[in-house]
């Protein structure tokens, strides 16, 4: 008996023995290996064990499979709807949403869809912010029935020579020198014309006070608030802009104040008959041997043809046939998600189309009369004389918009934050079409 455990314990030991020798060969091994490599195997060990560790196995699943919805005709005005993720569930509801869905067809006859996720909070859509703010803008017009009145009181008992239209649907605060030159140089060639400055924010005490120094100079002027449904009325217009304040056509990405602005001008001109100038249009010399004009902003430099139209200026005759088609296109090609489509480039579509047909009569001038320096070139305007030779140009680049030009268009959007340089060629243009030569032009 005490051999058998003697022998046993003797295996055992020459087991531990070939133990410890495998355990050495093993570390001799790793430590032969290069360090990276032992430092990955550490990695993917740790990472295992913190798999083992931290998983958790719930119960239920996390996400169940969403029902399918289903649609009525009359909700969906027969339009069909694009399919929802699987990967979230939705509530349909319906209401009265801030902004139309893009997985909705553009026109809606009854009330709109929206789709909101019901697994997490979403944030509420810049979109619907700004239809919002559209809704406060559009209401605000909608109130002041005094329009009609006001305006036809104001040019019928002032002997208005010559009837000038602008708009401004932004707030009071953009409006500043650069805006307010441009009223002066108006009436520095026009001192017995009648401005009416269509908009909700000018219209208001501060607006009065803005505008106070040219009315204690006598000049004759009014801010009003817009009534779009008089304004609109018996033209095309009027069903667009329906369909906009019961959110049928989108207002789209681009700025619904500038597209506002672009169809009031039209309506106004068709309605009234007169001069629409921009905010950032200077005026040079009268306007008032033109009717029925629209300048060319480009020229192909191939045949001599215009290339592009601008809207920034028009001089029309009320009712004239050419206002009424730009409506219209306004109308039917609405998008208010192009910047452009709606102005400049609606009213080269339509010229374009109408140029040879009978029953128009206007006339397109060149570049040089309303826009004799591109957008892209607007900052030469403002530089001083850099050397002798940039003089020379400066000079003669002054000389000839003294002569060919009506107007400057200074390109807000490209020049605002560009402040004239002495001797520049706006710096000489400021002193000959100013009326307050020392205050609101100075700082241009």
């Amino acid at each position: 008996m005490y051999s058998q455990i003697t022998k046993l314990e003797k295996n055992c030991l020459v087991c531990a023995e070939q133990l410890r020798e495998m355990k050495r060969s093993i570390f001799a091994f790793l430590f032969c290996l290069p360090t990276s490599f032992l430092a990955v195997i550490f990695f993917l060990l740790l990472l295992y064990n913190g798999f083992v560790v931290f998983n958790v196995h719930l119960p239920f699943p996390s996400k169940p499979q969403p029902e399918p919805a289903n649609f009525s005709k009359a909700n969906l005005a027969g339009n069909s709807l694009k399919k929802l993720p699987s990967s979230e569930m939705y509530a349909v509801k319906e209401d009265t949403p801030a902004v139309i869905l893009k997985t909705l067809s553009p026109l809606l006859q009854n009330t709109a869809i929206s789709t909101t996720s019901i697994n997490h909070v979403v944030p509420k859509p810049k979109k619907a912010r700004e239809y919002k703010a559209v809704k406060r803008m559009l209401r605000s017009g909608d109130n002041s029935k005094q329009f009609s009145t006001r305006i036809k009181d104001f040019l019928g008992n002032h002997g208005c020579k010559v009837r000038f239209f602008m708009t401004w649907i932004s707030s009071l605060k953009p409006f500043g020198d650069r805006e307010l030159f441009a009223i002066e140089s108006l009436f520095k060639s026009h001192p017995y014309a009648c401005l009416v400055i269509v908009s909700n924010s000018m219209d208001a005490e501060s607006g009065s006070l803005v505008l106070k120094p040219f009315l204690d100079q006598g000049f004759k002027l009014i801010a009003i608030k817009p009534d779009f449904d008089y304004i609109f009325k018996d033209t095309h217009a009027e069903k667009w802009f329906k369909a906009l304040k019961k959110g049928i056509v989108s207002p789209g990405e681009v700025s619904l104040g500038q597209n506002m602005s672009n169809l009031l001008r039209l309506a106004l001109l068709y309605k009234f008959g007169g001069i629409y100038m921009d905010t950032d249009v200077i005026v040079l010399k009268t306007l008032t041997t033109l009717r029925n004009v629209i300048g060319a902003q480009s020229i192909d430099l191939e045949n001599g043809n215009w290339s592009r139209l601008n809207n920034a200026v028009l001089v029309f005759d009320k009712k004239h046939p050419l206002l009424f088609k730009f409506i219209e296109e306004f109308a039917l090609t609405f998008d208010g998600n192009k910047w452009g489509h709606n102005g400049p480039y609606l009213v080269s579509r339509v010229v374009s189309r109408v140029n040879t047909m009978p029953g128009f009569n206007f006339t397109v001038l060149p570049p040089s009369a309303f826009y004799p320096v591109n957008w892209s070139r607007i900052n030469s305007l403002f530089k001083g004389p850099r050397g002798k030779v940039h003089s020379t140009w400066l000079h003669r680049k002054l000389e000839q918009i003294k002569s060919e030009s009506f107007a400057v268009h200074l390109w807000n959007r490209q020049s605002r934050k560009i402040k004239a340089e002495s001797g520049s060629i706006i710096s000489h243009i400021m002193l000959d079409c100013c009326v307050f030569c020392n205050s609101s032009s100075s700082s241009l």
